[in-house]
């Protein structure tokens, strides 16, 4: 049966959140309930959703959600891939306010059926828990992109995701849920092409190619796709791609420089599943094969 999916993402900055939402959208073993977006023009953020799901002939519930931090200043104000709207058909407008509702009533419609998938940072999830403390017992699963974990990238202590609404990630953590996997930037940064390689292979798929349009403007400053969010992603359906140990993991909260830090520490009783360890070959042999040609 297919696995009930809920997106949480800050679509429109990084590329790899609508890599990761077109992943979903063919991947034979999703059934994606609805998208919530999150950080600075939450709205654009959902007009970039619509546009991939028309392309992938689905119509599927979108609600803008938080824009702002619960306690922090905003770090992305802005979905620059917003640009690309014009090329592609999409939605203009979308449900003001909702988004934690529409959350709230689809996993209790669904108990313990739905993975919540978060590659954003965290506002829309915190304030979810916190209206309803019963939800996170109601998940088969929460996903996250989030954190960094064992193998610190060059220059890099913190994750984005995690430092975006550090307090919302604090809430999140502690929120006791049965089955809490965290993929971290140490390992999905394993995973990445060039953006020759992408525009090759994004090349030969409609919805791809709708895709390209929108990384055309992340390539204007960079040469890559890291395949962050979509590592995370299929994990959900094969969980084998990563290796996985179990812990705990809390946030730092009290140092400004350091806030967002992701402590992580074994424990075989632990709360947590942290991804330690990927093999990309067999990564991308699953993603690209998620994709029929046209």
């Amino acid at each position: 049966m297919a696995i009930k999916v809920l997106l949480d993402t800050d679509i429109g900055t990084d590329i790899d959140d609508a890599v990761c939402l077109a992943y979903l959208l063919v991947q034979p073993e999703c059934e994606l309930l609805g998208i919530t977006t999150v950080t600075g023009e939450a709205e654009k953020r959902a007009r970039i959703a619509s546009a991939l799901c028309r392309a992938a002939g689905r119509e599927v519930p979108i609600y803008p959600g938080a824009e702002e931090p619960l306690l922090v200043a905003q770090k992305q104000t802005r979905a620059e891939q917003a640009e690309a709207l014009a090329k592609w058909p999409h939605r203009e407008a979308f449900p003001k306010g909702e988004a934690v509702a529409f959350l709230r009533r689809t996993i209790r419609a669904h108990p313990h059926e739905v993975v919540l998938l978060t590659i954003g940072p965290l506002t829309n999830v915190a304030l979810l828990f916190k209206t309803d403390p019963e939800i996170p017992r109601l998940l088969r699963a929460l996903v996250q992109m989030c954190g960094v974990y064992e193998r610190f990238p060059p220059g890099r202590l913190t994750e984005w995701n995690a430092k975006g609404d550090p307090h919302a990630t604090a809430v999140v953590l502690r929120a006791g849920v049965r089955v809490h996997r965290l993929i971290g930037l140490d390992v999905t940064t394993r995973v990445r092409l060039s953006a020759q390689e992408v525009r090759e292979r994004f090349s030969g798929h409609g919805l791809l190619r709708c895709v390209l349009d929108f990384a055309e403007i992340w390539f204007r400053e960079r040469d890559e796709i890291v395949f962050h969010d979509p590592l995370a992603a299929a994990t959900v359906f094969a969980p084998e791609l990563c290796a996985f140990e179990r812990g705990r993991v809390e946030v730092e909260l009290g140092s400004e420089r350091l806030r967002g830090f992701t402590h992580w520490a074994r424990d075989p009783e632990g709360p947590h599943e942290v991804a330690l360890g990927v093999d990309p070959e067999r990564f991308f042999e699953h993603f690209f094969g998620s994709f029929k040609r046209d």
